[in-house]
């Protein structure tokens, strides 16, 4: 069975940031993921997850600035020493917290330039962050969000994905497949994975509609987490669900859909 981590920016958000990671631990997770450590000495974070026994399983790359709305730099042709600096960064929190991948959030689709222009910046930007990644021993995922709750974002489905992941041509870049976003984008999940699970290096999951825990919507979870272990998924599933009510009393779903 795969395994999961807290997506720490979604769930016990009762409590402050910082002490999240004990509240996760708690809870009997062994992993934990979230949006950015930025904002954080990371000295602090690292002791959050040494006090706790918690592997840092994932986080984004910096994505603009995010309380005023962006999601995402790299396929903004006008801010490309901005996202190189951003991977610099990036990299130096992940060597001190002993994160092995990083996501790259496209960003929504910027006026004012053509659609080649975007692409080929994407695609020069994951050419350099794969490059400079690899050579700290970080691998670099990206992920596909849907229209919906992100309009306009640039990188919106796996056919897209995968048409730029052949496009940068490195071995260092994979997907990141989230369940919520592409049961609204496209559908077709157990297919889609099985189908790319060599491209596929990390997995988040919600449930639609709503983006709660799984078992409150339409996803059929429990098919889902047997398919992923038959198939020979290795890496970790990222709890990124806003509970219906608290996280601690939405996380029956672990137990009903034999996730422990």
């Amino acid at each position: 069975m795969p395994r999961f981590a807290a997506n720490l920016s979604m769930l016990f958000t009762e409590v402050d940031f910082l002490d999240r990671f004990a509240a996760a631990a708690e809870a009997g997770f062994s992993g934990v993921e979230y949006l950015f450590p930025y904002d954080f000495p990371v000295e602090e974070i690292r002791a959050r997850l040494d006090a706790n026994k918690l592997e840092q399983v994932l986080f984004n790359l910096p994505a603009g600035d995010w309380g005023k709305g962006e999601r995402g730099i790299a396929c903004h042709p006008d801010r490309v020493e901005e996202f190189r600096a951003g991977v610099d960064k990036a990299i130096a929190y992940a060597k001190v917290l002993g994160n092995t991948q990083i996501n790259c959030l496209a960003g929504i689709r910027p006026q004012g330039h053509d659609c080649a222009t975007i692409e080929q910046t994407f695609v020069e930007n994951l050419k350099f962050a794969a490059e400079k990644l690899e050579a700290a021993g970080i691998k670099l995922v990206m992920e596909a969000i849907n229209t919906r709750d992100i309009p306009g974002f640039y990188l919106n489905n796996t056919k897209q994905a995968l048409a730029i992941r052949e496009k940068v041509g490195s071995a260092n870049l994979f997907l990141q497949y989230d369940i919520y976003h592409m049961q609204i984008m496209e559908g077709d999940l157990a297919r889609t994975v099985e189908f790319n699970l060599a491209a596929i290096n990390h997995v988040q999951l919600a449930d639609n509609p709503g983006r709660n825990e799984p078992g409150t919507g339409e996803i059929n979870y429990r098919f889902l987490f047997q398919h992923l272990d038959r198939i020979g998924y290795q890496g970790w599933i990222g709890c990124e669900y806003k509970p219906a009510t608290t996280t601690v009393a939405g996380l029956g779903w672990l137990k009903s859909h034999n996730a422990i």
